[in-house]
C-alpha cells in the first residue's frame, strides 16, 4: 500500500541524532516493523498481519528546504528548551538513498548547500541571521581582519591557515619576547596588535578562554602559580602541534572530484553573513561553528548541483531585471546614499575629547595637564555605532607611543581640575549603549596611576579631600530622602572602595567631624532638627558714603532679580539715587572677602546666591556678558583679601592682560608672566600662550591671576631648577649608600631641607636637597645632556662627580624625590615633564642601567633592642615576575643573605608615620580574585614605587612585631596637635563671623541645619 503527500520542506529531528544524513536515514531508509504484539490490521483481509512501514522521497524539487527541530518540550520539568547538541550537515549531499526512484544518474540527486538560517538565543527569544552563498559573485568578499593586521610578522606566519591556529600565533609572540616570558594580560594585547582582532572575538568560541587554552597545552606553555605569567617551553613537543592541527581540521563530508562541468558550477566558495543591516564575509569552514551551541543552525537550504546560472549573470546584479525596475532601483539607491551620508554625519558621529594620562599629573586632589590644555587634549571624531573595543583599538593606533594596559574613563571638569567620573567597561558594547554623549571628555590612562601617583578610591579619602583629620562617614543604606536609614561606616570598611560600599551615582553621604559635639544625628540615627525657610538677604553699605544704616535686610525669593534687590537696598540705606547707575552687588564670603559682582539681569537662583547670605553694595558697574572680573596679585604667597581687581574684555590676549595688570600694580619691566591660582590658593600652570585670548584659555569671572617675576622660556624649551640630592647618615653628615663623597655646600647655594617626616635619629633615612641653579634646555635634548649641562653650574664643580653616568635623576614632587628618570638617551619631551618641573640629581659610585620593570628601593635593617635602623642600601627589584610579596621577600632575603622565612619586611609611609607589613601569608586563605589583587605590591594598599623605604627585620635576633621608631611616635603626636589647632582656628573664625553679624541691628543669620553631602561617585575600576 502506498500513500502520497506533498511536503513544503523536510522537517528532521535533532534530539539524539548526530547529523542531517543520520536523520534522513532514520526517516527514509530504515523500516518500522509491525509484528508480535504490534501487528498491523489489514483493511483488505480484515485481520492482523505482519507488515513493514517506510517512507521515500518520490520527486525532488530544484530547491530543498530542511527544518531542524531545535525546540523541544521536557515533560518532566514541563518546560520548553532548545536542543544545543552537535548536529552536522554537509556542504554537498546525495539524496539517492532516500528516493523511491534511483535509476537516474547520481548527479540528479546531488544538492549543494547555499544558505543557512541561524538562531541565536533560547526557546523564549533570540535573534536570527543567515549565511548565504554568493552564487553569482555579486558581493565584495574581503575579510575585515585582513585589513586590520598590518603588523603580522610574515616570517613567523606564512599563510592564513597558520593565523587560524592560535597555537602558532602565540608561539610567534612568545619567541619575540625576552626569555620567552610575558604576562598573560600583555599576551592578549600583543595578539590584538599582531592580527588586528582580540582572542575573544576570533578564538574564544572554538577554543575557550585564553588561560584555559594555555593550560590545555601545558607541554608547550608553562603558567606561573598564580596564572599571571606564561613562559614558552624550549623543548615543547612538536607532536602537540600536529595533534592540534589534526583536531582543528574540517569535519565537513567531502566527495571525490567530479566532472569539469560540476566543478565549475560549485567553484564559488564565497559566503556572507547577513545580520540585520550588517553584512560581512565568512569562510566555508566557519559554518561548522553553527553545528552546536546557543547560536546554531535552524534551517538549511540546498539547490540542485546541476542548476547552472548563465555566464552573463555572474557578477551582474542587473541580470534579468526589467528596465523600468532598474531605473526605479537606481533612483532609489541614489536617494538612499544621500540620506545615508546625511544620517551618518548628523546622527552617527560625535566628537570626543581625549585627555592623555601621560600628559597629566595629580595635584591638589585633581588632575591637571603637565603642559598646556590644548596640547593635552586630542579631539577625535568617531562613529557611535561602533563598540568600545573599536574605540580602544583606534586610540591604540592613534597613540603609537602607548605601552601596557589602556583604561578609558569618562572625565568631568570641576573647579579643582579634571575628575575621573566613570570607567568604561565591556568592549562588546556600542558607544550608544555605554551612554557616551557628544563632546564627552575621555581620560586615557593605565587604570592605576597618573604621573607616578596612585589614584585612591577608598571611602576614607573623602575625609582627606574635605581636610577633616578625623571624622565619621554615614551612608544612607535605605535610600530615604530624609533622616532615616543612616548607617556609620566602620574603621575597617574605610579602606573599601565606593563600589564595595554599594554607593553609586547620586548616593548621599553624611560627613561629621568626630570632635563636633552638636551633631544633628543622634545615636538612634533620627533627624531631630528642622528649620523654617529663610527668605531674606543681608546687604551692607560698602560705597564709602555716609548713611544712617550700615546694613539692611531685604526680603526676596529665589526668582527675585538682582537689580530689584540692589534698588531696594539703595532706598532702605537712604543713599543717593545716582548710585542706581553706578553700583553693583557683590557676595561676601564667610571670611569677609568681596567676590565677583553679580549681573543685574540674573535671578538669585541663576546667580547661585543662597538665602540668608550677605551682599555688599559697592561702587562701580558689574561686568557685562562679554567682560571678565578678575582678581590679581603679585607673587605666589598671596593672603586672601589682598588681591587687586580689574575688569577686562574676555577677548583680550594674555600679553595685553599682563600689561594692564602691570600698569595697575605700578610694576615695570618685561620679566613677568601670568599664572592662574588653583583652588588651593597656590600658583598653578603658567599661561604660556601669550597670543591666546582669556576666553580660549577658559578664564572665567572671579578667577585669580598671579604676576610672577621671570620670563617664560621660549616655546620648546624648559627652565629646570636643579637640586642636589644627598642621603643623610646617622650622624647627620652627607653620605651615599653607594659612594662616600663628602657633601659640602657652596656659600652661594641655598639649602632647602625636605626631611623624611617621622624618621628617628638614624632612620628612616633623612633627605635634604641643595639648590644648585637653573638650567634652560630644549625639550628635544636627552636626559644625559641635561645632566651634562647641570654639571656646568658653579656649585656643581665642588661636588666632584666624574661624569653624567654617575648621576641618578629624580623628579622633585612635594619637596621630595618622586619619579625616577631612567633612560639617559630618551628625549625630555617623552618624559612629559611639564613647565613646573624640578630635577634633583643623586651621586652614584658607578653607572647603572635600570630596566622598565626594575624598582629601586631603599632597604634598612632594624637594629635589635633599639627602635632605630641601619643606613639605607639600594636594592633593585625586578617586578616583571609578577610584582608579588613573595618575590620581594625572596629578593630581600638574598640581598642580606638571610633565610626567607626568617625575615619580615614593611613599607614606610612618611606622611602617616606608619609602617605597613608586607606579608604573603594570606595567599593560602583568600580567594583567587582577592589573592591577585592583594599580592600585587604596585597596587593597593602598598603602591610600591621607586625610592620607597623598606624596613627589614631579622627574626633570628629580633622577634618584636613593632616596626615603628621613636620619631614616628613624635610625628603622630605632632599631627594630632596640628589637627587640633586647625579645628580651633576654624571655631575661632566661626565665632568671629558670628560676632560681626550680631553687631548689626538685624538678627544674626541662624545656623544652617546639618545636611547630607551628595557626592557623585564614578567607577574607578
Amino acid at each position: 500500500m502506498s500513500i502520497s503527500g506533498r511536503l513544503l520542506d523536510l522537517t528532521v529531528a535533532v534530539k539524539n541524532v548526530s547529523g542531517l544524513e543520520d536523520a534522513l536515514w532514520n526517516m527514509y531508509v530504515e523500516e518500522e516493523v509491525f509484528d508480535c504484539d504490534n501487528l498491523y490490521h489489514c483493511g483488505t483481509c480484515d485481520r492482523l498481519v505482519k507488515a513493514a512501514k517506510s517512507a521515500k522521497l518520490r520527486k525532488l524539487p530544484p530547491f530543498l528546504t530542511v527544518s531542524l527541530l531545535r525546540f523541544n518540550f521536557d515533560f518532566v520539568k514541563c518546560e520548553r528548551y532548545k536542543e544545543t547538541s552537535c548536529y552536522t550537515f554537509p556542504l554537498r549531499i546525495n539524496l539517492k538513498p532516500f528516493c523511491e526512484q534511483n535509476e537516474l544518474d547520481d548527479l540528479e540527486y546531488m544538492y549543494d548547500l547555499f544558505s543557512v538560517i541561524i538562531h541565536k538565543g533560547g526557546c523564549y527569544g533570540g535573534h536570527y541571521h543567515v549565511y548565504i552563498k554568493d552564487v553569482d559573485h555579486l558581493g565584495n568578499w574581503q575579510f575585515q581582519e585582513e585589513k586590520r593586521k598590518p603588523d603580522v610578522n610574515l616570517k613567523d606566519l606564512q599563510s592564513e591557515e597558520e593565523i587560524d591556529h592560535p597555537l602558532m600565533i602565540l608561539k610567534a609572540i612568545l619567541l619575540e619576547e625576552e626569555n620567552n616570558l610575558i604576562p598573560v594580560d600583555q599576551l592578549g594585547q600583543k595578539l590584538l596588535k599582531k592580527i588586528g582582532i582580540s582572542w575573544n572575538k576570533k578564538y574564544r568560541k572554538q577554543h575557550g578562554p585564553l588561560r584555559k587554552f594555555l593550560q590545555l597545552h601545558s607541554q608547550i606553555f608553562l603558567l606561573s602559580s598564580d596564572e599571571s605569567i606564561v613562559r614558552l617551553l624550549k623543548n615543547g613537543s612538536l607532536q602537540a602541534e600536529s595533534d592540534f592541527q589534526r583536531n582543528d581540521q574540517q569535519i565537513f563530508e567531502t566527495l571525490p572530484p567530479e566532472s569539469p562541468g560540476l566543478n565549475s558550477s560549485i567553484s564559488c566558495p564565497h559566503w556572507f553573513d547577513i545580520n540585520d543591516s550588517k553584512v560581512q564575509p565568512i569562510r566555508e569552514k566557519d559554518i561548522e561553528q553553527q553545528f552546536q551551541g546557543k547560536e546554531s543552525a535552524y534551517m538549511l537550504f540546498y539547490r540542485k548541483s546541476q542548476l547552472q546560472r548563465p555566464p552573463e549573470a555572474r557578477a551582474n546584479p542587473r541580470y534579468g531585471v526589467p528596465c523600468h525596475l532598474l531605473n526605479e532601483m537606481d533612483a532609489a539607491n541614489i536617494e538612499l546614499q544621500i540620506k545615508r551620508a546625511e544620517c551618518d554625519s548628523a546622527n552617527n558621529t560625535f566628537e570626543l575629547h581625549l585627555h592623555l594620562g601621560p600628559q597629566y599629573h595629580f595635584f591638589n586632589g585633581a588632575l591637571h595637564p603637565v603642559v598646556s590644555q590644548t596640547e593635552s587634549v586630542w579631539d577625535l571624531t568617531f562613529d557611535k555605532r561602533k563598540t568600545l573595543g573599536d574605540l580602544r583599538q583606534s586610540i591604540f593606533q592613534l597613540l603609537e607611543f602607548w605601552e601596557g594596559d589602556m583604561v578609558l574613563s569618562v572625565a568631568k571638569l570641576v573647579p579643582a581640575g579634571l575628575h575621573i567620573y566613570q570607567t568604561l567597561g565591556g568592549d562588546e558594547l556600542t558607544l550608544c549603549e555605554t551612554e557616551i554623549a557628544d563632546g564627552e571628555d575621555i581620560f586615557v590612562w593605565n587604570g592605576v596611576e597618573v604621573g607616578g601617583v596612585h589614584i585612591q578610591t577608598e571611602v576614607g579619602t573623602v575625609l582627606t579631600a574635605l581636610a577633616i583629620p578625623a571624622g565619621v562617614i554615614f551612608i544612607n543604606s535605605a535610600g530615604c530622602p530624609g533622616g532615616e536609614g543612616w548607617m556609620a561606616i566602620s574603621k575597617e570598611d574605610m579602606r573599601k572602595t565606593f563600589r564595595e560600599q554599594g554607593l553609586g551615582n547620586g548616593s548621599s553621604v553624611l560627613i561629621q567631624d568626630s570632635h563636633h559635639d552638636n551633631s544633628l544625628l543622634t545615636k538612634e540615627e533620627k533627624w531631630v532638627t528642622s528649620m523654617n525657610e529663610i527668605d531674606w538677604l543681608h546687604v551692607k553699605n560698602l560705597c564709602q558714603l555716609d548713611s544712617e544704616e550700615k546694613q539692611v535686610k531685604i526680603s526676596a525669593t529665589v526668582n527675585t532679580m538682582v537689580f530689584d534687590i540692589r534698588i531696594k537696598a539703595i532706598k532702605e540705606l537712604k543713599l543717593m539715587k545716582e548710585l542706581a547707575d553706578n553700583s553693583c552687588l557683590r557676595p561676601i564670603d564667610r571670611n569677609g572677602k568681596l567676590l565677583c559682582p553679580v549681573p543685574d539681569s540674573y535671578t538669585l537662583k541663576e546667580a547661585e546666591l543662597k538665602m540668608g547670605s550677605s551682599l555688599g553694595l559697592c561702587l562701580g558697574k558689574a561686568p557685562s556678558s562679554c567682560q571678565l572680573f578678575l582678581f590679581f596679585a603679585m607673587g605666589s604667597d598671596v593672603q586672601p583679601g589682598t588681591e587687586m581687581e580689574i575688569i577686562v574684555e574676555e577677548t583680550i590676549s594674555v600679553r595685553d592682560c599682563l600689561k594692564l595688570m602691570l600698569e595697575k600694580s605700578g610694576l615695570q619691566g618685561d620679566a613677568w608672566h601670568l599664572r592662574k591660582m588653583d583652588w588651593c590658593y597656590e600658583a598653578g600652570e603658567p599661561l604660556c600662550e601669550e597670543d591666546a585670548t582669556l576666553k580660549e584659555l577658559l578664564i572665567c569671572s572671579g578667577d585669580t591671576l598671579l604676576l610672577i617675576e621671570g620670563q617664560l622660556p621660549p616655546p620648546g624649551f624648559l627652565k629646570v631648577p636643579i637640586w642636589w640630592y644627598q642621603l643623610q647618615g646617622p650622624s647627620g653628615h652627607c653620605e651615599s649608600h653607594q659612594d662616600q663623597t663628602n657633601c659640602t655646600s657652596s656659600r652661594g647655594g641655598v639649602w632647602r631641607a625636605a626631611f623624611s617626616q617621622g624618621a628617628s635619629v638614624n632612620e628612616p633615612t633623612q633627605v635634604s636637597l641643595l639648590y644648585l641653579g637653573d638650567v634652560e634646555i630644549s625639550e628635544d635634548a636627552t636626559l644625559a645632556e641635561l645632566k651634562s649641562q647641570a654639571m656646568t653650574l658653579p656649585p656643581f664643580l665642588e661636588l666632584g662627580v666624574p661624569s653624567p653616568a654617575h648621576l641618578r635623576a629624580w623628579v622633585v614632587e612635594r619637596k621630595r624625590p618622586g619619579r625616577l628618570l631612567r633612560t639617559d638617551r630618551q628625549p625630555l619631551r617623552e618624559y612629559k615633564l611639564g613647565r613646573r618641573i624640578e630635577i634633583c640629581l643623586e651621586p652614584l659610585q658607578k653607572g647603572e642601567n635600570l630596566g622598565p620593570q626594575d624598582v629601586l628601593l631603599r632597604t634598612q635593617v632594624r637594629i635589635p633592642g633599639e627602635r632605630t635602623y641601619t643606613p639605607a642600601l639600594d636594592l633593585v627589584w625586578n617586578a616583571a615576575q609578577g610584582g608579588t610579596a613573595g618575590s620581594l621577600r625572596q629578593r630581600v632575603a638574598d640581598f642580606y643573605c638571610l633565610p626567607v622565612e626568617k625575615i619580615e619586611i614593611a613599607k614606610y609611609f612618611p606622611e602617616k608615620f606608619e609602617w605597613l607589613p608586607i606579608s604573603s601569608w594570606n595567599q593560602q586563605i583568600t580567594k583567587r580574585k582577592k589573592k591577585k589583587k592583594q599580592d600585587y605590591l604596585q597596587g593597593a594598599p602598598y603602591y610600591l614605587k621607586d625610592g620607597d623605604t623598606i624596613g627589614v627585620k631579622n627574626l633570628l635576633v629580633d622577634d618584636n612585631d613593632d616596626f615603628s621608631t621613636i620619631r614616628d611616635d613624635i610625628g603622630k603626636e605632632k599631627q594630632k596637635q596640628r589637627a587640633l589647632g586647625r579645628r580651633q582656628s576654624r571655631e575661632a573664625l566661626r565665632e568671629q563671623s558670628s560676632c560681626i553679624l550680631s553687631s548689626a541691628e538685624t538678627p544674626a543669620r541662624p545656623r544652617a541645619p546639618e545636611t547630607s553631602l551628595s557626592i557623585h561617585v564614578g567607577s574607578f575600576g
